[in-house]
This record gives structure tokens, sequence and C-alpha cells, in this order.
């Protein structure tokens, strides 16, 4: 008998698997898209109003204080954090930066409990005290010394800017000097939802 001819075989063998491969195709496409969009395409906005700063770990930095004590980022974990640095005098636009952290944590009504604030004080005094009143809540951290403020990119003095510290520890966020609360509202809105997921699991 003549076996000469064709195998079928190999045709239906490769019949057979072609739904495996169409699943590996499906599989690896949206990989392969978000690869090439990140090589090959820019957008000309992005969503968030915050400009985006490599991430700079603060958990484990312990901040002098000038009255003894030592503040710690470790100690707000799992929270988002507002930090501005200013001295105690604190002067028109100091004010807008505490009333801008105030009013935006507000805004965000059962989750604000996920916010906190942070005031670096520079000159390591005690703000007045109805200053202190008015915006209680604010961790007052009297610096013993400015150092914490080379961890805070800034174009031209960190005393400019809000920033945003993540849930782990990582400084990674700045507001411009004369910020839109709406947007800063927006931005931690989206923050709060992209992380109510997360499980921090201590080490």
């Amino acid at each position: 008998m003549d076996s000469s001819g064709p195998d079928p075989k190999p045709a239906a063998a490769r019949k057979s698997n072609l739904p495996l491969y169409l699943i590996l195709l499906v599989s690896v496409a949206p990989f392969i898209g978000s690869v090439a969009l990140y090589l090959f395409w820019r957008p000309d906005s992005f969503v968030n109003y915050g400009e985006l700063l490599d991430p700079t770990p603060l958990a484990e930095v312990a901040v002098a204080q000038t009255d003894g004590n030592t503040f710690r980022f470790a100690d707000l974990r799992g929270k988002w954090v507002y930090v501005m640095a200013d001295s105690s005098s604190c002067d028109e636009h100091c004010r807008q930066k505490l009333y801008y952290m105030r009013q935006v944590r507000l805004t965000q009504g059962k989750e604000q409990h996920r916010i906190e604030r942070v005031w670096l004080v520079t000159d390591g005094k005690k703000p007045a005290p109805d200053l202190s009143s008015e915006y209680a809540g604010t961790y007052e951290v009297l610096l013993a010394d400015r150092s914490i403020l080379a961890r805070m990119p800034a174009p031209a003095d960190a005393t400019d800017h809000i920033f945003i510290v993540d849930p782990v520890g990582n400084l990674m966020m700045r507001y411009p000097p004369d910020p839109d609360p709406s947007r800063m509202k927006r931005d931690i809105g989206r923050l709060l939802r992209v992380s109510a997921g997360w499980v921090q699991v201590e080490q």
C-alpha cells in the first residue's frame, strides 16, 4: 500500500491548537499594547492635577523637634498625608495652604479619616494659639533643623508648595504655589478610590 501521500495528522494538530494560540494572543495583547503606548505615545495631558514626583521614602525619617519630641511619618502609615512647610509667623500664603489642606480634606466626607495634615514649622516655634485652634487636627512639627526640607523637591523653595505623602510613606506629589482647591479635591478623591482595597502589611 502506498503511504507516500500527505499525512493528515499535522494539519489536524494545528487545527486543534488554534484555540490555544487565540487564548495566548488575547492574554498578551493588553501587555503588548501597554508597552507600545509607553514607548511610542506621550499624552498631551494627564488625569492628575498635582505634579507626580519620583517617590521619596519618608516612612523611616525621624524628625527632631525643638520641644524634645520626635515626629515620624511612619506613625501616619496607612493615611494619605498633606504636608506643607512654613514659619510659625504664618503669612497669608501660609494660611492659604493650611486652609486648602483642611477644606479639601473635609470635602471627602466619610473618607476624610484617611487623610492627615502636617505642618513642618520651619523656625521651630509654636504657632499662635488662635491659628492652632483654627486648624486643629493639623500636626505641628516644630523643626529643630531644616534638613527634612531637602527631601521635598521644589523649583525654588519647599515652602511654596503643598505635598502629598502616600500611605506607605513616600512623598509622591507636589502642588503649584497657588493651587486650585477644586482640582486638589479631584486628585485626592481619585487617590482614595484607587487605594480603597490596599492592604497594609506590617514588616
